[in-house]
């Protein structure tokens, strides 16, 4: 059921600073940049803007609707994240854990070039991008170690406890806990929640995360009666229009659930669905009188884990760059310092974005969630569409 929304005047919002958000993502669409868009504002728990516009399908000239589903890409990785902290809450597992008491093949891990490790990357080191991994997939750099996650063929693994194996035969592409670099570290999670939890991934969070929160369009697939919902998917990527991604390119068909669900980016979902999940987060793990995971595992998950050295360091990852005030938590960035950073967001901000345009943020000290949903793959010279919302609805603010 969609929860109805209240004037944004009652919690603090101006309802024409609001409606900012809508033009600029007009303007966007007309200029045929975006096939569509939807978002949605909620503050102090209380939804107070929502809007779509544009189309689901250029060709067909199908409008996007509140039910649209969208392939959320890395959008999955908080999702993944929370998954993890529910096992953290049943004590089987800490961060201080080294990875191989988990997955007992990386007990031989080696560093670059076959050397040996200054120490056994640890859960912490997997939860925030720092445990050495690199991704396989030609994000960032493109180097040996990546280069051989590509040729173990580790993304045409029988499934996860087979892509694990294939990440811990080749050597990792700095020691843990030097760098900080974007990775198939969350698709790890995955083998690991499996692990512990004796599910599948996908069944794991289904009965721990999406019934509890009544996600009910969100999985690793679109069953076939929600076909018509799903909406299509777009790229730039040297043409001047927008075209039709293939997203068999991206090892997904989304009509069956995968055999190798990817914990780092495999989500389907929703703009109602994904701004529940946001706003259990924003309620410290609990929604509507239930609790997915504990406070104390909420605040954790959503705090600057990465040293000031590590922030010092500029990494990069899409729209994202590491730096002072701006830090990384587990599987989501953090703003420690927005001020230093440069963001007009409050403390302790968590967000992250997804491969297809989606994006959201949750702020604690302002009590504000936002999500948006856009189906065009992200690319150089991109509209950077979360800053431009944050400082919309920073605006909109009233004093």
């Amino acid at each position: 059921m969609t929860r109805p929304t209240i004037a944004p005047e009652t919690v603090g919002l101006s309802s024409a600073g609001l409606a900012r958000i809508d033009e600029m993502l007009s303007g966007l669409v007309a200029e045929g940049q975006l096939p569509g868009a939807a978002v949605l504002v909620a503050r102090h728990g209380e939804i107070v803007h929502r809007s779509v516009q544009g189309l689901k399908n250029l060709a067909r000239g199908e409008p996007l609707g509140h039910d649209t589903i969208y392939a959320i890409f890395s959008m999955t990785k908080p999702v993944t994240a929370v998954a993890m902290m529910i096992l953290y809450d049943e004590g089987l597992w800490s961060p201080d854990d080294p990875i191989a008491r988990h997955l007992p093949e990386f007990a031989d891990l080696r560093g670059p070039g076959g050397a040996a490790l200054g120490h056994p990357p640890t859960m912490l080191e997997l939860m925030t991008h720092t445990a050495g991994f690199g991704y396989g997939i030609g994000l960032g750099p493109h180097d040996v170690a990546d280069q051989a996650l590509i040729d173990t063929g580790v993304w045409r693994a029988g499934d996860l406890a087979d892509m694990a194996r294939r990440v811990a035969s080749v050597p990792l592409a700095y020691q843990p806990g030097a760098k900080w670099r974007y990775s198939l570290a969350m698709d790890l999670q995955g083998a690991i929640i499996e692990r512990l939890s004796g599910q599948s991934l996908p069944d794991f969070m289904r009965t721990r995360i999406f019934q509890l929160l009544g996600m009910v369009d969100t999985d690793f697939f679109v069953p076939k009666d929600k076909l018509g919902r799903l909406a299509t998917l777009y790229h730039m990527y040297g043409v001047s229009e927008l075209t039709v991604l293939d997203h068999l390119s991206f090892r997904r068909d989304g009509v069956a659930i995968p055999k190798l669900p990817s914990g780092g980016g495999g989500l389907y979902s929703t703009l109602e669905d994904y701004a529940r999940f946001a706003r259990m987060l924003l309620n410290g793990g609990e929604l509507d009188g239930v609790r997915v995971i504990s406070g104390d595992a909420a605040r954790l998950m959503m705090s600057n884990h990465l040293s000031d050295g590590l922030l010092a360091g500029g990494f990069v990852a899409g729209v994202h760059r590491m730096r002072p005030g701006y830090g990384y938590g587990f599987n989501g960035a953090v703003f420690a310092d927005p001020a230093l950073a440069g963001s007009p967001v409050g403390r302790g901000t968590y967000q992250w974005d997804g491969a297809s345009g989606v994006w959201f943020w949750i702020d604690p000290e302002n009590q504000i969630v936002f999500v948006g949903m856009i189906q065009r793959m992200l690319q150089e010279g991109m509209a950077p569409l979360q800053a431009m919302t944050q400082a919309l609805v920073a605006e909109a603010m009233i004093p």
